[in-house]
């Protein structure tokens, strides 16, 4: 039996452009003719979103939201170090990369083998650095970075959750997308910040968190006057607590030490209608932080689907089964958490660790 590990962490594309793009998705907000006039006058924001605006149109406060997200995934990759597990599970969205109009599952896993992606070379619509320069300069002609897998994990771990009455979808090879949907990419480009090298084998499981907008709105933002036909929705956050906690029963009764990854920002303002799509919902936000803190895994299960969409919280959906996995192996509560909060960076973010969980665990 081996020791659980989890990770709650962001995927936020802009940390991997400059500090003068970040508040890029607020600024190009401001620019809609659909968001009444007063509500783009910075006099009407709340405090904070006027700090962070500044006289630089938040230039300035990039840099300090940038510090307070390396310095959270710092303390995440340490964790990951003091950890050494066998394999990296990553929780994140597809964004209309694999999930497209062919197939959209629920979720899925990716028992790829050993992957040679070019990051900025394949940067697709969703992660809006096609044709940007990157923090670290690498060239998109020749920067390639290989991520290593194990098949055999992924396809115990496919065949295991079928035996738990889990409908998982898995896959061999990329659909659509040539590399890494930018959720898993962007993840361990993150945790790799210092470029010392990431050399853990990395298992990807897609969740379709757009639901309702991954088809029609290719699972990205859009103006607040363009209605579309909608989708089906996303899965139901409770079911995906069922589904962590699945995953977590199997790696707790494996000899494989895992590390379980949640990767998402938390509401985003491009999809929160409430907000005019200019900040995020923070109360909204703070309640599940709240809850989170407190191990109060039964709160995470009565949210619907309607309320995250209502927040633009679909992103969140990632982070539902860590929650199931670390309750399931008697861990409920984060040994370390953040909220990095912020209006002008279109997302709060939110940091954890959970564990390890001694294998003895699993059985509470």
């Amino acid at each position: 039996m081996a020791e659980v590990l989890g990770i709650g962490l962001t995927h936020y594309p802009p940390l991997s452009g400059s500090d003068e793009d970040m508040a890029g998705l607020l600024r190009k907000a401001l620019k809609d003719p659909a968001i009444p006039e007063d509500e783009k006058k910075p006099e009407n924001w709340p405090h904070i979103m006027r700090s962070e605006w500044g006289t630089d149109e938040g230039r300035m406060a990039a840099a300090t939201h940038r510090k307070h997200l390396v310095a959270g995934f710092d303390r995440a990759r340490q964790a990951i170090d003091d950890f050494k597990p066998d394999i990296v599970l990553v929780w994140g969205d597809d964004q209309y990369e694999n999930f497209r109009e062919d197939i959209i599952p629920a979720y899925s896993v990716l028992a790829y083998d050993d992957i040679e992606v070019r990051p900025w070379a394949q940067a697709d619509h969703s992660s809006d650095m096609k044709g940007r320069s990157n923090v670290w300069n690498e060239p998109a002609e020749t920067t390639s970075i290989k991520i290593r897998a194990r098949r055999d994990i992924a396809k115990a771990l496919v065949e295991s959750l079928l035996s738990q009455h889990i409908d998982v979808a898995y896959a061999y090879e990329p659909l659509h997308h040539p590399g890494l949907a930018h959720a898993f990419l962007n993840s361990i480009l993150y945790l790799d910040y210092h470029r010392t090298g990431f050399d853990y084998p990395v298992l990807c499981f897609p969740i379709n968190c757009y639901g309702r907008k991954v088809v029609s709105y290719e699972g990205f933002a859009s103006p607040l006057g363009d209605v579309r036909e909608l989708d089906p929705p996303g899965p139901q956050p409770g079911r995906l607590i069922e589904v962590g906690a699945a995953v977590a029963r199997f790696f707790a009764e494996s000899p494989w030490r895992v590390a379980l990854v949640a990767s998402s920002s938390w509401s985003h303002a491009f999809l929160c209608d409430k907000t005019w799509r200019l900040r995020p919902d923070t109360p909204a936000d703070r309640h599940l932080y709240e809850c989170l803190q407190k191990g109060d895994i039964d709160a995470w299960r009565s949210v619907t689907s309607d309320e995250l969409e209502e927040s633009g919280q679909q992103e969140l959906l990632n982070w539902f089964p860590l929650l199931g996995a670390m309750e399931a192996v008697g861990c409920p509560v984060p040994n370390w958490s953040q909220f990095v909060e912020t209006a002008v960076f279109n997302s709060n973010k939110v940091f954890a660790t959970y564990g390890p969980a001694a294998p003895a665990s699993a059985d509470a």
